[in-house]
């Protein structure tokens, strides 16, 4: 691979960069090299060994994308709701659109500046920090709520085939304002690797809502990355919704850094055939006051996986830590398996944390209930998955988006 990454590495940046721009991307590249995608010899890969899984999936995965600009499907925007747009084909940004917004206090550039963000030693931000060609930083200026959310549209069209692609946006949030961005996934390409790196900076008072929505089926292998740094009594709020692509692994490193900061983390795993999900959360409490809730849930069928690895840490500093965990999964199938790795790292004394996991089948003294109230075995059993997963979608507090993510789970 190192050959072949490296004559990749040469064609994508071609006389584009300065020599200062080469060296630090050429260094970022050495270290994915060295360390390779990441395998279960690693404890944080220990249920999903990406390195098998291009290996069985892509055939010759070129890190060159040589897709040419086209013009951009319009069928893939959201009708039913008012919002700003960024477009993303083929892991180039085509269209940028705040037609909602006061383009002053709300702006989208394109940065030049190179950093190497690797705060987790990850090889796949290492990848994504090399092969970016423009990374963008979205800017909040303080006191300023948007008026509608900005969708990010993720868009692969049919020319792209056993192609990495890397993307990364920066957000700063100044004081007391707010953001909600809705990613979403419009696949029409097969058997790419996608790795998208998002960076968060919080400032006081600020209020930040992601909306995560993998529900188109396609046979892409994805890795999306979130860094959220939160000053003090500021709000993070991620959902996740895990059901279309092959593979997708979510991972969220949330620094709760400001008193009375806090972090809500809710997803839901749907998946079938031979799906393989996973979501890794790691919240690091690391001041006093300070809260963050978890909650995932998953319906699994078929010969589906999916994984869940949790971890809320306390520092010594950060007493009167609240911190919640919780993970339950329905097996619809006795292929289906649910694996699960909740952690409390604690080095503080004055805290309340718990975590916690549980799986197993839809209850049959349920469904019998429900069926000797009129209903058939298929109604029963919708009906039950129904309720099990409207308990982590009611936690989201935009109603707007509540009811688009029931739309698009058919669970209106």
């Amino acid at each position: 691979m190192e050959k072949k990454i490296e004559a990749d590495f040469e064609n994508t940046f071609k006389n584009s960069l300065v020599d200062n721009e080469v060296k630090l991307k050429k260094e970022l590249l050495n270290k994915f090299i060295k360390k390779g995608f990441p395998s279960k010899k690693l404890e944080s890969w220990k249920f999903s060994d990406l390195n098998q899984i291009i290996n069985s999936n892509i055939e010759k995965l070129s890190f060159y994308n040589n897709s040419k600009t086209t013009k951009i499907d319009e069928s893939v925007y959201l009708k039913n709701i008012e919002h700003n747009k960024m477009v993303f084909v083929n892991g180039r940004c085509e269209e940028i659109s705040l037609e909602y917004e006061d383009k002053n206090k709300f702006k989208i550039q394109e940065e030049k500046k190179i950093e190497n963000k690797n705060i987790e030693d990850n090889a796949l931000i290492d990848l994504n920090n090399a092969f970016t060609i423009k990374n963008y930083k979205i800017t909040i200026e303080n006191n300023y709520n948007i008026k509608k959310p900005l969708i990010i549209y993720h868009v692969t069209n049919s020319e792209l085939y056993s192609t990495n692609l890397n993307v990364q946006v920066n957000f700063l949030l100044g004081e007391n304002s707010s953001l909600k961005v809705i990613d979403i996934y419009k696949d029409k390409s097969q058997k790419n690797f996608i790795n998208i790196n998002y960076h968060f900076n919080l400032k006081k008072n600020s209020l930040l809502k992601n909306f995560k929505l993998d529900n188109s089926d396609n046979d892409n292998i994805k890795y999306s990355y979130n860094n959220i740094d939160q000053d003090t009594n500021s709000v993070s709020e991620t959902f996740i919704l895990s059901s279309g692509s092959k593979f997708l692994k979510n991972e969220i490193n949330c620094n709760l850094n400001g008193k009375y900061s806090s972090s809500f983390v809710n997803g839901i795993f749907s998946l079938n055939e031979s799906k393989h999900h996973e979501i890794k959360t790691k919240i690091n409490h690391l001041v006093e006051n300070t809260k963050s809730y978890q909650l995932i849930k998953s319906v699994l069928n078929d010969s589906s996986k999916a994984a869940y690895q949790g971890k809320i840490f306390v520092g010594q500093d950060a007493q009167k830590t609240d911190g919640y965990q919780l993970s339950k999964a329905i097996l619809l199938n006795e292929n289906s398996e649910f694996n699960a790795k909740p952690e409390l790292e604690i080095y503080a004394d004055d805290v309340k944390c718990s975590h916690g996991s549980a799986s197993g089948s839809l209850n049959e003294n349920s469904i019998f209930y429900l069926r000797s109230r009129g209903l058939n075995y298929k109604e029963a059993k919708h009906l039950l998955i129904k309720g099990f997963l409207l308990d982590v979608i009611e936690k989201i507090t935009d109603q707007e988006i509540k009811n688009l993510i029931k739309t698009k789970m058919r669970l209106t």
